[in-house]
């Protein structure tokens, strides 16, 4: 069911205003795994997505001419234009909150999972996920082709976690922690050297 992501989704948000308490300026500003954005805009992202309800996403999406990289921009923009603690102020407002956008609420879990290993990469912390969790953000992510391309992605490939029961997929094997397969699998090709098999190539090439 859709309600029991709340609890995960409520202690990453706990544990990335944690991991940001101390940021220097620097930091906020690292570049990370997420295109373009540093630091501090994918954690304004997130904020954005704490902060959305399903008439504000329509609203929002629709006056961006239906682009979701024009929504997301417009979101980070508005939610780090205050500057870094003004976006902490409002993630800690935000944190404990239900809201989401229209469609499938895995969706959201892989969002923080991802997001938060964009941030957590590019400062050099280390998190200890909820396995089972990030696998069930993996299992969607896999078969969903909407913004992500997740399913086209891996597509004749074997995905084998090596930290957890779960194994998606025939063909070519690509193994290693399901926390490197979904950010894998989200496109992001830095993690690739922490995967192995035969299949890593394949999606290298993707």
């Amino acid at each position: 069911m859709a309600a029991d992501i709340w609890p995960t989704i409520h202690a990453e948000r706990e544990a990335l205003l944690d991991a940001v308490a101390n940021l220097t300026p620097e930091q906020w500003a690292a570049p990370t795994l997420c295109g373009e954005w540093n630091v501090h805009q994918v954690f304004g992202h997130l904020v954005s997505l704490a902060r959305m309800t399903p008439p504000k996403f329509l609203f929002q999406l629709t006056s961006s001419g239906f682009s979701f990289d024009k929504y997301a921009a417009k979101g980070v923009a508005a939610e780090t234009a205050g500057g870094p603690a003004t976006s902490v102020t409002a993630l800690k407002a935000a944190r404990n909150q239900t809201n989401a956008p229209p469609g499938p609420k895995e969706t959201w879990l892989g969002e923080h999972f991802v997001h938060g290993e964009d941030i957590r990469r590019a400062l050099g912390i280390k998190r200890d996920y909820p396995l089972d969790a990030v696998g069930r953000a993996l299992t969607f992510y896999s078969g969903s082709e909407p913004i992500i391309h997740g399913k086209s992605r891996v597509k004749g490939l074997t995905l084998k976690a090596t930290d957890t029961n779960l194994t998606i997929g025939s063909g070519p094997l690509v193994e290693g922690p399901v926390m490197s397969l979904l950010i894998a699998t989200s496109g992001r090709k830095a993690v690739l050297d922490e995967l192995s098999g035969p299949g890593v190539e394949t999606l290298r090439n993707r």
